[in-house]
């Protein structure tokens, strides 16, 4: 009977993550149109992208200890408060450098919450059946980040690239309540005994670990370079240089996520059928590191439509992969771990979304080459070296 409490926290744990998701998206990925209309620079937008990693970072190790330390309810209702703070602070004070301090905040749900949903499959599924849990985690979240983009981007076509922004965190303020709410009134507290052996260093948690886990870390540390150079200068080049309207950029991003939707129930089943994780993430890092040799070489909407389709198959291979740090993380600290990897990861690749600043005061197309030789360079260590 204990597992009934659980699903029912899970049911409303992917709730709220779609009502946060879908605010949060309406505006965030259009912050960096917004800071450059403020007058930022484009150091200012790599420096968004960098902030957003590296607090990524920080937040999930807090997330993951007090998910296993004080329950994932309160924890979660603690960083839906500053999400709140911070989307007041961008809609209230129209400056570029409000935006950064806005995002220091807002962000901090969405990183607190992953280790909290972990852990919750971890109980909730039996081992063979992760990989389909992290999967509709994986659908819920897709849902948000496909639509969000998409009313975002209607938002700045109808009001301009600083009113638009401002009025899509403004629903973002609403539905981040809403969340608020149902996460008080509906998500049930369970207490568990936090193990002994939990630490407050999330090196000391990562190096009681296996070398499998670490390995994984490697390669996954180089395919979010890959990732993050370009991150920020997507929506700038899509805009900008190729000539697509915010609508159109919302549309791509929904045919990233449809793309992505399409392929999570399959490869989840392939994964349990053949019990095997490591072809499928090798697949998802190959989708990662061709991404932005495509985009570089688009120059129409539907040169634009074939790179955002090869964008969202990176989720191929995505769920197995964190199935399979699950897997690999000790029984007692799911969550602990987690956030652990997590912060070691994001703390490193924040260095590279800053660089990727650098890269594109130089030349657009320097930061796509780097990305890609980073994405080469992750999936040939992935292959090379690491082990389920």
């Amino acid at each position: 009977m204990e597992s009934f409490p659980l699903k029912g926290n899970l049911l409303v744990l992917l709730s709220a993550v779609v009502l946060i998701e879908m605010g949060e998206k309406m505006g965030e990925r259009f912050l960096p149109l917004y800071i450059m209309a403020l007058g930022g620079t484009s150091l200012a937008v790599g420096f968004l992208n960098a902030a957003d990693n590296l607090l990524g970072a920080v937040y999930a190790f807090p997330g993951g200890y007090l998910s296993d330390r004080i329950g994932y309810k309160r924890s979660l209702i603690l960083f839906n408060f500053a999400a709140i703070v911070g989307y007041l602070i961008v809609i209230l004070f129209p400056f570029w450098q409000a935006a950064l301090v806005g995002a220091v905040l807002f962000i901090s749900w969405s990183s607190v919450s992953l280790p909290a949903v972990m852990s919750a499959i971890s109980k909730v599924l039996p081992f063979h059946k992760r990989t389909l849990g992290v999967s509709m985690h994986s659908i819920t979240r897709r849902i948000p980040m496909a639509i969000g983009p998409l009313l975002g981007g209607a938002c700045v076509q109808r009001w301009g690239e600083r009113d638009g922004v401002r009025v899509a965190f403004g629903f973002a303020l609403g539905l981040a309540v809403a969340a608020l709410l149902l996460q008080h009134y509906f998500l049930e507290h369970i207490a568990e005994p936090p193990s002994a052996e939990m630490h407050k260093n999330p090196l000391k948690v990562l190096a009681l670990t296996g070398p499998k886990l670490k390995h994984l870390l490697v390669s996954d540390i180089l395919i979010r370079f890959c990732e993050q150079i370009p991150y920020a200068f997507v929506v700038i080049w899509c805009i900008k240089r190729v000539g697509a309207t915010p609508v159109e950029f919302g549309l791509l991003t929904a045919v990233e996520m449809f793309s992505a939707l399409l392929i999570y129930i399959p490869v989840a089943w392939l994964v349990e059928k053949n019990k095997t994780k490591k072809p499928y993430i090798a697949i998802t890092f190959a989708f990662f590191s061709a991404f932005p040799l495509v985009l570089m070489v688009s120059k129409s909407l539907y040169a634009l439509v074939f790179a955002f389709i090869i964008r969202g198959l990176k989720e191929f291979g995505e769920p197995a992969r964190k199935a399979l740090i699950l897997d690999l993380a000790p029984q007692a600290n799911k969550a602990l771990t987690y956030g652990a990897y997590y912060f070691a990861r994001d703390t490193v690749v924040a260095a590279a979304a800053f660089a990727g600043g650098l890269l594109w005061m130089v030349s657009p197309r320097l930061n796509f080459i780097c990305a890609f030789a980073c994405g080469l360079a992750g999936t040939a260590y992935f292959l090379a070296y690491c082990e389920e």
